[in-house]
């Protein structure tokens, strides 16, 4: 919930302008997906054209249509030109108590407005220190995806301890984690990782192992910053 309309598209328009610009190792290192608020979707959307950069909402709603005052469905998503939809975000699981099965339900939503849902996953420092990452992640993964898959599907590791703390886990527990997670997961379904990534860890965590992109939280507001991650993929 960051950006009023100058925000927004200023910051659109400099993503958009440097991806136009980029060449030799720049050029295609990575894709790029930006997921603003829901009132600046039209206006990054035209601001992104012919960029390559893609579009996605922060969250959708189980139904088409009806009467879900201040929700958003999916099929809207679509038609303001969205190519993709965050579902099951730590900060809708936790703030908004959305428990696996609504996320079940997102996830179908998403594919039926025809969405490449990016579904997060992660545990809470409780559970980190208990020992009981592995589970729960595996459980959300479960009860959040359906047994068959209609269309593209992305993952988002999000250690909810590391969200905008400035801890990240080491190399080797993301990769024990992203190994776990792809074993559930057909072979061409991409791992994110997302966590307190910013410029200086970005290129450290897209070496490891099952790592096939990030999920940027703060560092995605600034035009520089997010452009630097971008530039780590290469």
């Amino acid at each position: 919930m960051n950006g009023l309309y100058a925000d927004g598209l200023a910051l659109a328009r400099e993503l958009a302008q440097r991806t136009r610009s980029a060449a030799g190792p720049e050029a295609g290192a990575c894709d790029l997906l930006v997921c603003p608020p829901a009132t600046l979707l039209r206006v990054v959307h035209d601001a992104l054209v012919d960029s390559g950069i893609a579009l996605g909402g922060q969250d959708c709603h189980p139904a088409p249509n009806g009467p879900f005052t201040g929700d958003i469905s999916a099929e809207m998503l679509a038609d303001a030109g969205c190519r993709f939809v965050i579902v099951g975000h730590s900060e809708r699981r936790q703030g908004h108590g959305e428990a696996d099965a609504l996320i079940y339900e997102k996830v179908g939503a998403a594919f039926r407005a025809g969405l490449v849902p990016v579904v997060c996953v992660g545990e809470t420092l409780a559970q980190h220190r208990a020992g009981e990452a592995n589970a729960v992640v595996t459980a959300q993964l479960r009860a959040s995806l359906p047994e068959r898959c209609d269309g593209a599907l992305v993952i988002a590791y999000e250690p909810i301890w590391a969200i905008g703390t400035g801890l990240t886990p080491s190399p080797d527990d993301i990769a024990a984690m992203h190994a776990a997670i792809r074993r559930h997961l057909p072979s061409e379904t991409r791992i994110l990782y997302g966590g307190s990534v910013n410029p200086t860890n970005a290129a450290a965590i897209l070496r490891v192992t099952d790592v096939d992109g990030a999920l940027v939280g703060g560092a995605s507001l600034d035009a520089e910053s997010f452009w630097a991650i971008a530039r780590s993929c290469g």
